[in-house]
């Protein structure tokens, strides 16, 4: 079983290896955009470690005060989706004595959530007043919900990528994001490139679903060209940083159009956090020169 330190270190550690990808359109280390900084996220992961991971709180629990820890924090909604979809892991993760019990106790916590979850999901999202939400005819988030957290999610999932990975027990994450993390790490050996093929071929494959909410289709046949296009670039390349003047380039253009992929992001940091998580629960040493 991991303890709760290395859970916190593990989260911790994933949101940072996501800052210092190089993401077009995204907040990193490289260029802040959005009218946030590096720092607000680097705050936002310190604030919400602790409880994401309390050992005494439910799922829902753990969502809301990590929203609230940031908010009080950094005043802004900078990391919504990351904890929506990193908590159900990480108490997952705590329960879990092996990789495969991994997903297994993830299906389990899924499969077991509660009305109260909701509400407290419903509050965290009406405090963290992301983007672009809007109103939804059946289960919005301002109102009281009447199903579990999943059954709310399942009604979201035809729209939003990360409450679509509730009801497919995170298949985007292990069946296909892990496995690319995977690929490029063990061809370069670098965690932060390889959390930037993750972004790329997110947005490659599948609409994002924070810009969809703010600009409904307008950009999303540009930005998964594009994206496609530095997919294409990385599996190719033997050393990934000669690309970092077409990012500039990509990252330019994504800002100046008010671009802002954020779903790929949250879903590099969940993808990152998987690994060192099963990399954890293997007995192996994740490999990160910070």
């Amino acid at each position: 079983m991991l303890t709760r330190q290395q859970l916190i270190e593990a989260y911790k550690d994933a949101c940072e290896i996501e800052l210092r990808a190089f993401k077009p359109g995204n907040v990193s280390i490289y260029a802040d955009g959005h009218d946030m900084t590096v720092e607000d996220f680097r705050i936002s992961a310190r604030q919400s470690a602790e409880p994401i991971t309390h050992a005494t709180y439910g799922l829902g629990e753990r969502i809301y005060y990590a929203v609230k820890a940031t908010r009080e924090a950094v005043g802004c909604n900078t990391n919504l989706g990351i904890i929506l979809l990193c908590a159900p892991l990480l108490l997952a993760a705590e329960q879990a004595s092996s990789i495969k019990h991994l997903r297994e106790r993830l299906a389990a916590i899924l499969s077991s959530t509660s009305i109260e979850d909701a509400e407290w999901v419903f509050r965290a999202i009406t405090l963290a007043a992301p983007g672009g939400l809007g109103k939804s005819a059946e289960q919005d988030v301002a109102e009281k919900p009447a199903l579990n957290l999943t059954q709310a999610m399942r009604i979201a999932s035809n729209r939003d990528r990360v409450a679509l990975q509730f009801v497919t027990n995170y298949k985007d994450v292990f069946d296909f994001l892990v496995l690319r993390y995977n690929a490029q790490f063990n061809r370069w050996g670098d965690a932060e490139w390889s959390a930037v093929a993750v972004y790329a071929a997110m947005l490659a494959k599948y609409p994002d679903s924070h810009i969809e909410r703010k600009y409904g289709d307008q950009h999303t046949k540009t930005v998964m060209t594009k994206m496609a296009l530095v997919d294409d670039k990385l599996s190719s390349a033997d050393r990934p940083e000669q690309l970092m003047n077409y990012l500039r380039k990509v990252d330019g253009e994504f800002k100046s159009a008010g671009i802002n992929p954020g779903t790929a992001a949250d879903f590099t940091v969940v993808t990152v956090l998987a690994v060192q998580l099963e990399k954890l629960l293997s007995g192996e040493q994740f490999v990160w020169d910070n």
